[in-house]
C-alpha cells in the first residue's frame, strides 16, 4: 500500500513539474514582429530599426524578436499600410503619402513649404498634430508608435540645372502615389509621374522619366547621383517617417512589453532624425564630388506657385488639423 501510495505522489508530482514547466514555457514564448520598408540596407531608416531591434530584444530578455526588412521586401509603401490596416503586416516604417490609401488626412504634414525648420514639424509631430495623426490611425486598427524623419525633399533630373519653377516646366518628375504630391509639380509646372519606389532607378536610368524628387539620403542609399546629372536644392516638402504597428500585433504583447517598445522607439526616434540632420552635409558633399551639379533655387517662387494647393486641400484636411500645421510652423 505504501509502495502505491508512493508512485502515486511521484506521478503526480512529475505531471505538476511538467505543466510548470510548460506554462513558463508559454509565458516566455518568442513574439516575432516584421518590419518593412523600403529603402537600402545602409539608409538610416535601418540602421535605426537594427538598433531598436537590438534594444526591444534586450530589454524583453528576448521575449520581443523584431525582424526589419528593407528594400522593399514585404512591399511597396502601400502594401504594408494596406497590410496594417488588414492585419496581415505586423509593423511598418513608411512616409506619410503612403497613408492616404487609409485616409487622406494622414499627409497632412506634406503640404509644400509647410516647415520652416525641421525643428518646428519635430514639434508638431512630438505634440498636438501627433497626436492627432495617431487617432485617424486608432480608427484603422494601426498603433502609431513615434514619428522618425525622411528629411526635406529635392529634385534630381537629367535634363536640365533647376533655379525656377519655369525650369520643370514639362520635365517627367517621378513622385510617389500619392495626390498631394501630384497636385503640387502640376502648379510646378512638371509632369509627375506616380511609381512605386522599387522601380525608380531602373525608370530613370532608362530615361523613362526625367527625374525624381527625394531627401539627400534617400538619394545617396539608392544610387541616384549614377543616374542623374543635377541636383536642386528645392526643400519644398519636409517629411516624416511613421514607425506603426497592426492592433493586432500590439494586443499580443503584454503592457510591459508595450511600454518598452514605445520607449525604445522614442530613443530611437531621436538617433534616426539626427542621422537624417548630421548626415545631410556629409552627403551633399559626396554627391557633389560625384559629379553632381548642385543648385540653391530661391524658395519664394516655389512657394508662391504651390498656394493653390493648399487652398484645394482646405476641405481634404480640415481646418483643425491646418490650424495645428500652421501653429506649430509659425513656432508657436
Amino acid at each position: 500500500m505504501t509502495k502505491t501510495i508512493s508512485t502515486m505522489t511521484f506521478m503526480k508530482a512529475t505531471v505538476a513539474a511538467v505543466a510548470l514547466v510548460a506554462s513558463a514555457g508559454i509565458a516566455a514564448a518568442e513574439t516575432k514582429l516584421k518590419v518593412g520598408h523600403v529603402f537600402a540596407a545602409d539608409h538610416p531608416w535601418q540602421i535605426a530599426l537594427n538598433g531598436l531591434s537590438e534594444d526591444v530584444k534586450a530589454a524583453t530578455d528576448g521575449e520581443v524578436v523584431i525582424e526589419v526588412y528593407p528594400s522593399s521586401q514585404l512591399g511597396g509603401d502601400r502594401e504594408v499600410a494596406e497590410g496594417l490596416g488588414l492585419g496581415t503586416v505586423e509593423m511598418g516604417l513608411f512616409g506619410t503619402g503612403a497613408l492616404q490609401v487609409l485616409d487622406k488626412r494622414l499627409i497632412v504634414e506634406e503640404l509644400p513649404y509647410a516647415w520652416p525648420t525641421r525643428e518646428t514639424a519635430y514639434a508638431a509631430l512630438d505634440g498636438e498634430l501627433g497626436e492627432a495623426l495617431a487617432d485617424i490611425l486608432a480608427e484603422h486598427d494601426i498603433v502609431a508608435l513615434s514619428w522618425w524623419e525622411s528629411g526635406y525633399r529635392h529634385i534630381t533630373n537629367s535634363a536640365r540645372p533647376v533655379e525656377t519653377p519655369a525650369d520643370l516646366a514639362g520635365m517627367k518628375l517621378r513622385v510617389p502615389e500619392a495626390e498631394l504630391r501630384l497636385d503640387t509639380f502640376r502648379e510646378l509646372g512638371a509632369l509627375p509621374t506616380p511609381m512605386a519606389f522599387s522601380e525608380v532607378f531602373t525608370a530613370l536610368q532608362q530615361n523613362v522619366v526625367d527625374g525624381q524628387e527625394n531627401p539627400l539620403a534617400t538619394i545617396y542609399a539608392s544610387k541616384f547621383h549614377e543616374v542623374q546629372d543635377h541636383l536642386a536644392l528645392s526643400g519644398h516638402i519636409w517629411g516624416s517617417a511613421v514607425l506603426t504597428v497592426s492592433q493586432d500585433a500590439w494586443d499580443d504583447l503584454t503592457e510591459e512589453q508595450q511600454t518598452i517598445v514605445m520607449e525604445k522607439a522614442a530613443i530611437w526616434r531621436d538617433k534616426e532624425r539626427a542621422m537624417i540632420r548630421d548626415g545631410d552635409d556629409e552627403i551633399l558633399k559626396k554627391l557633389e564630388e560625384s559629379g553632381m551639379k548642385v543648385t540653391r533655387p530661391d524658395a519664394a517662387a516655389f512657394q508662391e506657385a504651390v498656394q493653390p494647393v493648399w487652398t484645394k486641400y482646405e476641405g481634404v484636411f480640415g481646418e483643425d488639423l491646418l490650424g495645428l500645421v500652421r501653429k506649430y510652423s509659425q513656432g508657436q
